[in-house]
């Protein structure tokens, strides 16, 4: 993946642009809708690129988070729209603009600290060893009360139901490129998963994936405990290894109680958790193979000790993809919500690269 090459944000010449829905049930019952997805486009005035980019959210979050960062610069929306891409955001199902009859039931939100904690100012107390190198998110200088707020007031209830919740938003995901066309799926943290999914689903639609830190790691969840051992895991959240929803393996598997996951008995290096994977012998992931698929994982992000294992995961899996850590491109001291901090242009500017290198035209 190429170092950014970024000029001044180039001015929005827009073709079409508007909102619809993708997907829903009908309960016949009450006569009313569910599942049903919000998408808003914008076609640009010069495509460059034949294959629309879907940016799918994670937890806690609507489409907003892709529209514009907490302190008024571009966000990447306008900024893969500026470059030549036509760009669908989407809220999932239950959430912002995509609410409707049983969807899954949202959660209390999270407080002001816990939120902060995991994107903003982990430094402070650090959890994961990488915590203290966080230095993009904007403001960090101290004075980041009013960026922060106006962040913590995009955040939405998550769902207490996450198996239903991934499943509906596959679902209209499904839907969604259906209605489209092939498109690349750039999703975030709990987006991941869902774009694992449609993907598996039909992956004659997608002609990419961009995941960017996606939810993991692989089968167990793991806690951030502080200093000195860092880490410990958790029960088993993703019983399919990447998703909760079922993904179609071979030797194909009746049902999620077949898989085995094994913990590597030392974790690759310092600061990194150990890695749960399959058993021998693996089964593969064939509707994930042959998609071109980027992996990104950020400095100082929660996800910087565990995103290796999604990595491993998938080519165990024998999905081929690329794993970037953004350090090693020269992009330092980015945590979780890279679409919103300081050099969220710079780190377009690399996907975008990625994407016209690697996804057929």
């Amino acid at each position: 993946m190429p170092r950014p090459v970024l000029g001044e944000q180039r001015p929005l010449r827009i073709a079409r642009q508007g909102s619809f829905f993708a997907g829903g049930t009908w309960d016949q019952d009450s006569d009313t809708m569910f599942g049903q997805m919000w998408v808003q486009f914008q076609v640009p005035a010069e495509l460059a690129y034949p294959s629309p980019v879907v940016m799918i959210h994670g937890g806690g979050q609507t489409g907003a988070v892709f529209l514009g960062t907490p302190d008024g610069r571009p966000g990447w929306s306008d900024a893969f729209v500026a470059a030549g891409f036509a760009v669908y955001v989407v809220d999932l199902p239950g959430r912002g603009r995509s609410q409707g009859h049983d969807s899954a039931p949202p959660d209390r939100r999270r407080s002001s600290a816990a939120v902060g904690h995991r994107v903003a100012r982990a430094a402070a107390d650090p959890k994961w060893p990488q915590a203290t190198r966080h230095t993009q998110w904007p403001a960090s200088d101290g004075n980041d009360a009013d960026v922060f707020e106006q962040f913590y007031a995009s955040q939405v209830p998550s769902a207490t139901e996450p198996t239903r919740s991934e499943a509906l938003a596959r679902a209209a995901g499904c839907v969604l490129l259906e209605m489209i066309g092939p498109s690349v799926l750039l999703t975030h943290s709990q987006g991941g998963p869902v774009g694992w999914g449609v993907a598996d689903s039909r992956p004659e639609l997608v002609t990419g994936i961009v995941a960017i830190e996606p939810n993991g790691p692989p089968a167990h969840d793991l806690r951030l405990i502080g200093a000195p051992d860092w880490f410990e895991d958790a029960g088993v959240a993703r019983a399919w290894g990447l998703t909760r929803t079922p993904l179609t393996f071979d030797p194909s598997t009746a049902d999620e109680t077949e898989l085995r996951f094994v913990r590597q008995p030392a974790p690759d290096g310092p600061g990194l958790a150990a890695c749960w994977l399959q058993a021998a012998p693996a089964r593969t992931l064939p509707h994930l193979r042959g998609i071109p698929i980027l992996l990104v994982s950020g400095e100082a992000s929660y996800h910087a000790p565990y995103d290796h294992a999604t990595s491993r995961f998938l080519r165990q899996a024998g999905v081929d993809h690329d794993f970037v850590r953004l350090a090693d491109l020269g992009l330092r001291g980015n945590g979780h919500m890279m679409m919103l901090e300081r050099n969220n242009l710079e780190i377009a500017s690399c996907l975008q690269r990625w994407i016209t290198d690697h996804v057929p035209i």
